[in-house]
């Protein structure tokens, strides 16, 4: 066991668990699991190694989230050994789900919906009932509870069900013989994928399922019956079941799981997206709350650029409008309706739910991969976030309000299963052509007024269409190249990316002779994603720059820009178009390539006494404190290297097959030249974001503090926290006046060879009041957020550089006083919505200023970023600058 593990261990009093988390301890079951696991099925996604469901681990998590993220230590920062989600190999399959003790205090007690606890026992007598329904365990939250994937479909015996797994691997992998296959398009039983309670205060999308399942189960009528034979009907009962516990919309780490579709930080996303490669739904929906009125995608404008869109819009909003009118037709007592000519929520019948794509004008969901359905979308599915009515008095819904939902849901639920099933064959038809132009490699179609009468399907929508807002012509590279050797900014930055895509099921290869495009060489082993592939949508909203969309519509609802490529600081390279020839010979890797390459030694050279490695990404940093805390003596170079001496080789011996890290011979020189590096303590003020992003970089000793905390502490003489902290780590703001106890005991502490380090105007006010910097603090736009030009003046940062960073808000510095010496600085704003309605607060006005400064006083030293380095652990190239600039305030 690893000291990190035995760390979590102890702060969390775990059981050691399969996956990335560990969790607190667990109850005694009161039913036992099988001792067998799910056969794997043929359709996993392609080379990625099955997995068994998971019988062991916590039950119930503290009734507190807040005392579950203080000591929680997060995971490796890529999912490099979650393998694939294992299906059964026939139907049912009805496992003796565990059932967990009701936990003493949970949300749900309060508005009458099901608690997490319920759900097994429901769910294993209804399975005693109907050999139609089939249950399984598809991960674990992020406090240990189950996630249940309940499967509603006429039996299907071992043939059939093989055949119905060879049938959707050919439609992703093979969509040209797909689509001349006829018995195919007789037999397949389309998948359709209804998700809830992401969000764990939005409960009623849960109880919904619950009935929809027992209907489909127990009714003998022959639609049902017919609907069954025809389809698999998949039911996610809750995606979020800890925060569906304590009333949280986050995840028990504080996340949003419906914003961490790309950057997978919490176990209740991987499971989404895991389960989503699995299922490879027809058509899905994610069931969430409130907003006064039923509101049922597809979104409006701006589109997302990775989106097949003329193959996903007309059954999208046909399926809206169905339940437009079934909705409408129910009269469900207590339901609410949309007024379109105020835009606002009625109690009065007027035959309107609210259709974002036609009611509201633009900046609703439909841009960013990081919510569910869009995230959906780009694998092919039609896709809808249903948002239900009546919300929340007080922290959850009342009893009354969420019976009025749960029936708004059922009925929402049938009319989309109800449409799904009546137009099947047209949905299979451009599903299949979604992945049929992506493996061709064809040019981007994008719809305008000239080709909109050729899309087939359901037409009422194209009414509506708005060429000039609605989506802006696309153009495809022919892959994106990941370089190795000299070309590459970080070795480690550039295996996780590749290990993410791979997560996301997206296919890689690697060159195996050097290859030569438009005047550059790319090295045998480089990384190719090639655009050729099924899944190219999702490449391209992944890797792609995006847009600046700022003026094409005049808000966004939530992050309007998120490439890899740029944001998770390794090279990589867009080249040539999609039309064009391959790069060259290429081998493809998987995820089992990626899971042996994660678990081989790193290299370490025999027969030298001093090694070292580049501290250029985010792994590296994570290696360096993981020796710190060990207590190896490790020296840190002016040029951007961590270097160990003799005494450390066992501990680098480890960190080589535990980070994947290759060591390099350094000299004496190098070693004596170089400046002690310390195991630091860092004391912060700030939000999850802040918290989790040090434990990803493997800071582990933090202290959470406050200036209320340092300021009584100080004036009753007690520990303000800050007594064995190297760093104070500044995420939000730390207000302190000049003479008070507080500010006095802070100054005293930076004498003794403190430092401060943070992000935004915050950070900078708390430095400056400490004589550490000096200048103005200028925040750009509220809601401005994207991707920006970075260039590095200052010699912090330079050893690695990154031109790139994200932004939300940006905040920049002027009028800088004598000793404050700028370290980053901006360049023009590249992707994303950042309003320029306020010259003063736009990019322009942002465009050459400094975004980073640094200072020092006496023993004391200081570093502030306005960039968004922690934005919910995202940036990861801004995570490793952040462990830069730490380091260097330490020294």
């Amino acid at each position: 066991m690893s000291a990190r593990t035995r760390l979590v261990a102890a702060l969390t009093g775990a059981t050691l668990v399969v996956g990335p988390f560990a969790a607190p301890a667990v109850a005694a079951s009161t039913t036992t699991a099988p001792a067998t696991a799910p056969p794997a099925a043929a359709a996993t996604v392609a080379g990625l190694p099955a997995v068994a469901d998971v019988r062991t681990g916590p039950a119930d998590g503290p009734t507190d989230p807040g005392a579950f993220v203080a000591s929680y230590l997060p995971p490796d920062p890529v999912p490099r050994d979650e393998p694939a989600l294992r299906m059964p190999t026939s139907y049912p399959y009805q496992p003796d789900l565990r059932v967990y003790p009701p936990a003493a205090r949970d949300a749900t007690d309060r508005n009458g919906t099901v608690s997490h606890a319920d759900l097994a026992p429901r769910l294993n007598r209804l399975m005693e009932r109907s050999d139609r329904v089939s249950a399984q365990v598809v991960g674990r939250s992020t406090e240990g509870r189950d996630l249940y994937l309940v499967t509603v479909t006429a039996p299907e015996a071992r043939a059939e069900t093989a055949r119905q797994s060879a049938w959707r691997a050919d439609i992703r992998e093979r969509p040209d013989r797909a689509a001349r296959d006829t018995a195919l398009r007789a037999g397949y039983k389309t998948p359709v994928w209804m998700t809830s309670n992401i969000h764990g205060d939005e409960w009623e999308g849960t109880d919904a399922a619950l009935r929809v399942i027992e209907d489909l189960a127990t009714g003998r009528d022959r639609a049902t019956r017919e609907t069954l034979a025809h389809h698999r009907l998949v039911f996610s009962l809750t995606l979020n079941p800890d925060g569906r516990t304590h009333a949280t919309r986050s995840t028990s780490l504080g996340l949003d799981a419906n914003r961490d579709m790309i950057t997978l930080a919490t176990p209740e996303a991987r499971s989404y997206v895991r389960t989503l490669q699995a299922v490879q739904p027809l058509f899905t929906a994610d069931f969430h709350g409130y907003t006064d009125v039923l509101q049922v995608e597809p979104a409006g404008p701006p589109h997302g650029e990775g989106y097949e869109y003329d193959l996903l819009l007309p059954h999208a909003y046909a399926i809206a409008r169905q339940v437009e009118d079934d909705v409408v037709a129910a009269d469900i007592d207590g339901n609410t309706s949309y007024d379109p000519d105020t835009g606002e929520a009625t109690e009065e019948d007027t035959g309107f739910v609210k259709i974002p794509y036609r009611d509201t004008p633009s900046g609703w969901d439909d841009w960013p991969p990081v919510f569910t359905a869009q995230y959906a979308a780009l694998h092919g599915a039609v896709a809808s976030t249903v948002e239900l009515p009546l919300g929340r008095t007080g922290t959850t819904t009342t009893p009354a309000d969420s019976a009025v939902d749960v029936e708004v849901a059922v009925t929402t639920m049938t009319s989309m299963i109800d449409y799904v099933h009546a137009h099947s064959d047209a949905m299979l038809a451009n599903q299949v052509e979604t992945f049929g132009r992506g493996v061709a490699g064809a040019p981007k179609t994008v719809l305008t007024r000239e080709n909109i009468d050729e899309v087939p399907g359901p037409g009422e929508w194209k009414q509506l269409w708005d060429a000039a807002d609605d989506q802006n012509p696309v153009h495809l590279p022919r892959a994106y190249v990941v370089p190795v050797g000299a070309g590459q900014r970080s070795v480690s930055d550039a295996e996780d990316l590749v290990d993410t895509l791979l997560f996301h099921g997206i296919e890689v290869g690697r060159l195996t002779a050097p290859a030569r495009v438009a005047g550059t060489t790319y090295p045998a082993g480089s990384y190719v994603v090639d655009l050729h592939q099924p899944l190219r949508g999702l490449v391209s909203s992944l890797l792609g720059p995006g847009s600046d969309i700022s003026a094409e519509v005049p808000g966004m609802y939530d992050i309007s820009a998120w490439s890899l490529a740029a944001l998770w600081g390794a090279t990589v390279d867009p080249v040539g178009a999609t039309t064009d020839g391959p790069l060259g010979p290429t081998t493809p890797l998987d995820a089992a390539d990626a899971a042996d390459a994660a678990g081989a030694q790193g290299d370490v050279p025999r027969g030298v006494r001093w090694v070292g490695f580049d501290l250029a990404g985010l792994t590296d940093h994570r290696a360096l404190n993981d020796l710190l805390d060990q207590g190896i003596t490790v020296r840190l170079t002016d040029d951007g290297r961590a270097v160990v001496g003799p005494r450390g080789r066992q501990a680098v011996r480890e960190a080589a097959g535990q980070y994947g890290i290759d060591f390099e011979a350094v000299s004496r020189a190098d070693w004596t030249a170089a400046e002690p590096a310390e195991d630091l303590t860092i004391a912060y003020v700030g939000d999850r974001d802040d918290r989790l992003s040090l434990l990803a970089l493997g800071f582990d000793d933090l202290v959470a503090v406050s200036a209320g905390g340092i300021g009584t502490s100080a004036a009753l003489g007690r520990p303000t926290g800050l007594e064995h902290a190297d760093v104070l780590w500044v995420g939000t703001s730390l207000e302190l006046p000049a003479g008070s106890a507080g500010h006095a005991a802070v100054a005293s502490w930076l004498r003794d060879g403190g430092a401060i380090v943070g992000r935004g105007a915050g950070a900078f006010a708390t430095a400056e009041s400490f004589g550490l910097v000096s200048g103005k603090a200028v925040t750009g736009a509220a809601a401005g957020n994207g991707i920006i030009e970075t260039r590095v003046p200052g010699d912090v940062l330079d050893d690695h550089p990154q031109d790139r960073g994200f932004v939300y808000p940006a905040v920049w510095f002027t009028g800088l006083g004598r000793g404050t010496t700028a370290e980053l600085t901006y360049g023009s704003f590249l992707a994303g919505h950042w309003s320029s309605d306020r010259a003063a607060k736009g990019p322009a006005a942002a465009d050459g200023q400094v975004a980073a400064v640094s200072g020092e006083r006496g023993q004391a030293r200081a570093f502030v970023f306005g960039t968004s380095v922690f934005f919910r652990t995202h940036p990861r190239g801004g995570l490793s600058q952040a462990a830069t600039a730490i380091h260097w305030a330490a020294l």
